[in-house]
C-alpha cells in the first residue's frame, strides 16, 4: 500500500498534523492570562477552555479509528483537518467564554479524527524496515512543537492578540489538508459497509469522560467518585464489546494480544509519570527558587530538546535491535531521573536539577518510539487505526492521571490556600511526593515493559 517514491511526503504531512496540535496547546497556555482578561474569564471557565478540548479528543478517538475503518483513514483524517480548521478560525473569532469553550470541544473532534489516523497511514504508508525512524521523526516532532510553542505564542499574542494563536493554527491545517489531498492516496478500508456500534460508543463516551473529568477534580470526593465510577464503566464497555461482532473498539487486542497490552499499559505508566513534571518543577523554580518564567522555562527546556533528540534516534535503533530492550532501558532511566528530584531542597544546585531534566528527557526519549513501534508492529494493517487511536487514548488517560496526583499532593500539602512563595517549604513536601509516586509508577513499568514478550518472539 506504499511506493518508496511516496512515503517521505506520506511522513512529512502526518508529521506536519501532529504538531498542529501541541504546537497551538504550547502556545495557548502562554496567552491564557490574555483570554481571561479579554473575555472576562472566571478560573473555572478557564480551566475548561483546556479541559472541553481534551475530553472531546479523548472521546471521540476510539469512535473515529472504528469509522475510519469503514470509511476509509484517508476521509476521516482530512475530515478531521477539516473541522479542526474551521473551529480553529470559530475560536478566534470567539467573543465570549462560552463560545470559546464551545469552539474548543469542537475542535478536540477534529483532532480526534486526525490523532485516530494519522500514525495509521504513516504506519500502513511507511516500509517496515523504516517503521521504527518514521515513528521517531513524528514523535520527535510533538517535542520540537512542544519547544516552540512558548516562543511562538508569547509572539504572536505580544505582537497581533492571542486571537492569532488559532487562526495560525488554521493556517497551518489548510497546509495540512491540501498536501494530503495531494500526497495521501489510499483508503485503507479495512471493514467497509460493516456497521457502527453506536451504544457502545456512547457507554465508552460516557465512561471515559467520567475518569478523565474526575482526574481533573481530585482531590474533591466527587473526583474520586467520577474516576471510580467511570473505570467501572469501562469495565462494562470492554465486557458488552467482547460480545459483538462489529465493536467500536476490538477488545480483544488488549486481551488476546499480550505485547500491545503490556505496551499499552507501558505507554500509560509514562505519561502518568512524567506529564506533570514541568507543572511542578515550573512552580518550584518560581515559588521557592524566585526564578522569572522566562529563567525556569531556560531550564525546563532541556528536557524537551533532549527528548527530540533522544527520539529520533531510539526510533531509528529501534529497526535495528530489539525495541522491547530500548524501550525498557528507557523507563528505567525514566525511573531514575524522577527518583532524582526527590532529593531537591531549597539549595539544590541548577546544575543537579538540569543534569536530572536531562536524565529524564533522555529516558522518555528512549522509551517513546520504540514503544510505539511495538505497539504498532504488534497488530495487523486492519488494527493500525485501532491501536494508534488506543495509544493516543493511553496518552490522554496518564496526562490526566499525572495532573491529578500533582494537586492531589499540593492539596495535601497546601490546602486551598493560593500558592505564594511564603508556602515554599510546603511547595517542595508536595514536589518529593508527586515524584516519589510517579518514580515508583515508572518501577512497575519497567517489569511491565520487560516481561510484554513472554515467550513469543517479536
Amino acid at each position: 500500500m506504499h511506493s518508496k517514491s511516496n512515503y517521505g511526503r506520506v511522513l512529512f504531512v502526518t508529521c506536519l498534523s501532529t504538531s498542529l496540535v501541541p504546537l497551538m496547546a504550547s502556545a495557548l497556555n502562554l496567552a491564557l492570562p490574555f483570554i481571561n482578561r479579554d473575555l472576562s474569564l472566571s478560573a473555572n471557565m478557564s480551566g475548561w477552555v483546556l479541559t472541553s478540548y481534551l475530553l472531546s479528543t479523548a472521546i471521540f478517538q476510539i469512535p473515529s479509528a472504528r469509522l475510519a475503518d469503514i470509511f476509509g483513514r484517508r476521509k476521516i483524517f482530512l475530515c478531521g483537518i477539516a473541522v479542526f480548521f474551521i473551529f480553529s478560525v470559530m475560536s478566534g473569532l470567539a467573543h465570549s467564554g462560552i463560545s470559546l469553550i464551545i469552539y474548543r470541544f469542537l475542535s478536540g473532534i477534529g483532532s480526534a479524527l486526525v490523532f485516530s489516523t494519522n500514525l495509521a497511514i504513516l504506519t500502513a504508508a511507511v516500509p517496515a524496515s523504516k517503521r521504527g525512524w518514521a515513528l521517531g521523526l513524528n514523535s520527535g516532532t510533538v517535542y520540537l512543537s512542544l519547544s516552540i510553542g512558548p516562543f511562538l505564542g508569547g509572539f504572536l499574542t505580544q505582537s497581533f492578540g492571542w486571537e492569532s494563536i488559532f487562526f495560525a493554527a488554521a493556517f497551518m491545517s489548510l497546509i495540512v489538508f491540501a498536501g494530503s489531498l495531494i500526497v495521501i492516496k489510499d483508503e485503507w478500508k479495512s471493514d467497509s459497509g460493516k456497521s457502527f456500534d453506536y451504544p457502545g460508543a456512547a457507554i465508552y463516551a460516557v465512561g471515559l469522560c467520567s475518569l478523565i473529568y474526575g482526574f481533573s477534580i481530585l482531590p474533591h470526593a466527587a473526583g474520586f467518585a467520577l474516576a471510580f465510577a467511570g473505570a467501572t464503566v469501562l469495565a462494562f464497555f470492554a465486557v458488552y464489546e467482547k460480545r459483538l461482532e462489529h465493536p467500536v473498539f476490538n477488545v480483544n487486542l488488549f486481551f488476546g494480544n499480550r505485547v500491545f497490552a503490556f505496551s499499552s499499559i507501558s505507554a500509560l505508566i509514562n505519561y502518568s509519570a512524567t506529564t506533570s513534571t514541568a507543572f511542578m518543577l515550573s512552580m518550584y523554580l518560581q515559588y521557592v527558587r524566585g526564578l522569572t518564567p522566562i529563567q525556569a522555562g531556560g531550564i525546563l527546556i532541556t528536557q524537551t530538546l533532549i527528548m527530540m533528540a533522544a527520539t529520533l534516534q531510539s526510533g531509528r535503533l529501534s529497526d535495528k535491535i530489539s525495541p522491547s530492550k530500548l524501550a525498557t532501558g528507557g523507563m528505567a532511566m525514566t525511573s531514575l531521573g524522577l527518583a532524582l528530584f526527590c532529593f531537591l531542597s531549597e539549595s539544590t544546585s541548577y546544575v543537579y536539577i538540569a543534569g536530572a531534566l536531562f536524565i529524564l528527557g533522555l529516558g522518555f526519549g528512549i522509551f517513546s518510539a520504540p514503544n510505539q513501534n511495538i505497539i504498532m508492529s504488534s497488530v495487523d494493517a486492519k488494527s493500525y487505526g485501532q491501536a494508534a487511536a488506543a495509544t493516543g487514548t493511553m496518552r490522554l488517560i496518564g496526562q490526566s492521571f499525572s495532573m491529578g496526583l500533582a494537586m492531589m499532593a499540593i492539596s495535601i500539602y497546601i490546602g486551598s490556600a493560593q500558592i505564594t512563595a511564603e508556602a515554599h517549604e510546603q511547595l517542595t513536601a508536595s514536589l518529593k511526593m508527586t515524584f516519589a509516586v510517579s518514580a515508583f509508577f515508572c518501577i512497575i513499568g519497567v517489569y511491565l515493559s520487560s516481561i510484554r514478550n513472554g515467550r513469543k518472539k517479536r
